[in-house]
C-alpha cells in the first residue's frame, strides 16, 4: 500500500462496492451468481490494495489491521470462495470453503481437495484466461449438498497473483425443494388414494343403502375414523421430514443429554409396551456428557426407534435400549456415544436393510399399515442423524434379533 493512502481506503473501496452491488441486487438487476462474483472483486481488490508491493515503510500496526478486516470482508460472504494462482494453487479461501475443502486445501493444488473433473477443467479454463460458464456438482460428506460452480479468469497482474477466483453457489434447498415436490406428486397421491377411496366408498354407502342401518353405520364410522386418523399421520410425517430436509445441511447449535431424553422416551412408551406384553430395559450411563444436537429432533428420532421396536419386535419380548460412549464413530471419525436400540423378532432380510430408510419403503405394507405405520419414520430418523453429522447403523440377525444403532459425535 501507498503509504500516504489512509489504512480505511481498502475498506471503504470494498464497503462501497458491496453496497451498491446489494442494492442492485435487491431490485433484480444483478443475477445471485453474477453479485456474489462482483463482490468477491470488490474484496480480493482490497486485498490487493492492502497485499500488493509496498512502496516505503508500513506501520506494523496499520497493516495487521487492514488484513484483518479485508479476511473479515471475505469471511462473510456465505458461499464458499477460493482464490487460486496460474498453477492452481489456492492462495486464499474464505471460512465457507475452509468448512467445505479443510485447512489444509491453502497452499496446495485444487485437486487434492477438490477432485470433481468438470470443475477442474473449468478452472483450467479461467487460469487460461476462457470463460468458465458453470456446472452443478454435487457433495455427499458430511451431508449431501449442491453447488453451482463459478470460475472468473482475472488477467495477470490484475490483484497480486491471483489468475482465477472459483465460487460455489451453495443450491441445495433449491434442489431439495424440486425432488421433495417430485416425492410428493409420485409418493404421497399414491399413499392417499386408497384411505381417499375407502371413505368415498364408506360415505356413499351410508347416503345410500346403509342409509337407516345402525349397525352399518357404526361399524363404517370406526373404519373412516382409522382411515382419516392414517391421512393425519401421514401429513404430520410429511411436514416433519419436509422442516427437517431444509435444515439437513445446518448443523444444529444446541447442546442435548441424551440420557434424559431416552428415560422420557422409555416413560412416555411404557403403556404401550405394556400392552403388548413388552418391558423396556433402559441402560443409561449418566456421566455422559451433553452432545451438541437438537433435544426435540433427537426425541424424535429415539421415539421411532423404540417405538418400530416395541410394534416389530416379538410381543411379550423386552426391547433393550443402551447409550454408551464409543472413540469413534463408523465411516465418520470422531469420538461421541452411541444409543442402541435392539428388540427380538423375526431378522430382517439383509436385501431390505440399505432400503429400510427410504420414504414410503416397507418391508410388509400390509403389516405396516395395520399397525398405522406411515413408511416415513426411518426416513425421518435417517435425515436428522445426518443433520446432526453422526451415522445410523442397522443389523439384524435371529440370534442377536435388530439393533438400530445411532451415533452422535461429542464436538
Amino acid at each position: 500500500m501507498n503509504p500516504n493512502r489512509p489504512f480505511w481506503m481498502p475498506v471503504a473501496y470494498a464497503t462501497v462496492g458491496l453496497v451498491l452491488l446489494t442494492a442492485l441486487w435487491s431490485v433484480g438487476w444483478v443475477a445471485t451468481g453474477a453479485a456474489v462474483l462482483l463482490a468477491v472483486l470488490f474484496i480480493a481488490g482490497s486485498y490487493w490494495m492492502i497485499e500488493r508491493p509496498k512502496i516505503g515503510p508500513i506501520p506494523a500496526r496499520e497493516e495487521a489491521v487492514d488484513s484483518a478486516v479485508a479476511a473479515a470482508i471475505l469471511d462473510s460472504l456465505p458461499d464458499p470462495v477460493v482464490l487460486l494462482d496460474k498453477k492452481r494453487q489456492v492462495l486464499a479461501l474464505n471460512q465457507a470453503a475452509m468448512e467445505l475443502m479443510g485447512e489444509a486445501a491453502k497452499g496446495r493444488d485444487l485437486s487434492q481437495s477438490f477432485r470433481h473433473p468438470a470443475v477442474l477443467s473449468g478452472v483450467n479454463d479461467a487460469i487460461a484466461g476462457h470463460k468458465f460458464k458453470g456446472a452443478e456438482v454435487s457433495l455427499t460428506t458430511p451431508v449431501r449438498r449442491t453447488f453451482e460452480v463459478y470460475a472468473t479468469p482475472l488477467p495477470p497482474g490484475t490483484i497480486g497473483t491471483i489468475s482465477a477466483i472459483l465460487v460455489l453457489h451453495d443450491v441445495t434447498l433449491a434442489r431439495q425443494a424440486e425432488e421433495m415436490r417430485g416425492d410428493f406428486v409420485a409418493n404421497v397421491s399414491h399413499e392417499l388414494r386408497s384411505p381417499l377411496s375407502s371413505l368415498v366408498g364408506f360415505i356413499e354407502t351410508l347416503q345410500g343403502p346403509a342409509k337407516n342401518d345402525v349397525d352399518a353405520r357404526e361399524k363404517f364410522l370406526d373404519v373412516m375414523a382409522g382411515e382419516a386418523g392414517r391421512m393425519a399421520r401421514l401429513i404430520d410425517d410429511l411436514l416433519s421430514l419436509a422442516r427437517i430436509e431444509v435444515n439437513e445441511h445446518v448443523r444444529p447449535v444446541g447442546s442435548a443429554d441424551v440420557p434424559v431424553i431416552l428415560q422420557g422416551v422409555v416413560e412416555a412408551l411404557s403403556i404401550k409396551a405394556k400392552k403388548r406384553g413388552t418391558t423396556l430395559d433402559l441402560e443409561s450411563n449418566t456421566g455422559l456428557a451433553p452432545v451438541p444436537g437438537d433435544g426435540d429432533e433427537l426425541t424424535e428420532v429415539f421415539q421411532n426407534l423404540v417405538d418400530n421396536a416395541i410394534k416389530y419386535g416379538t410381543e411379550g419380548a423386552p426391547v433393550s435400549v443402551r447409550v454408551d460412549a464409543v472413540a469413534r464413530i463408523p465411516d465418520v471419525g470422531g469420538a461421541g456415544i452411541r444409543v442402541r436400540v435392539a428388540n427380538r423378532g423375526e431378522p430382517i432380510a439383509p436385501e431390505h436393510l440399505p432400503r429400510l430408510t427410504e420414504r414410503f419403503y416397507r418391508i410388509d405394507k400390509g403389516r405396516s399399515r395395520q399397525m398405522g405405520g406411515t413408511g416415513l419414520g426411518l426416513a425421518i430418523v435417517k435425515h436428522i442423524v445426518a443433520r446432526h453429522r453422526g451415522r445410523l447403523v442397522v443389523d439384524s440377525s435371529a440370534e442377536e434379533g435388530t439393533v438400530f444403532s445411532v451415533f452422535l459425535p461429542d464436538k
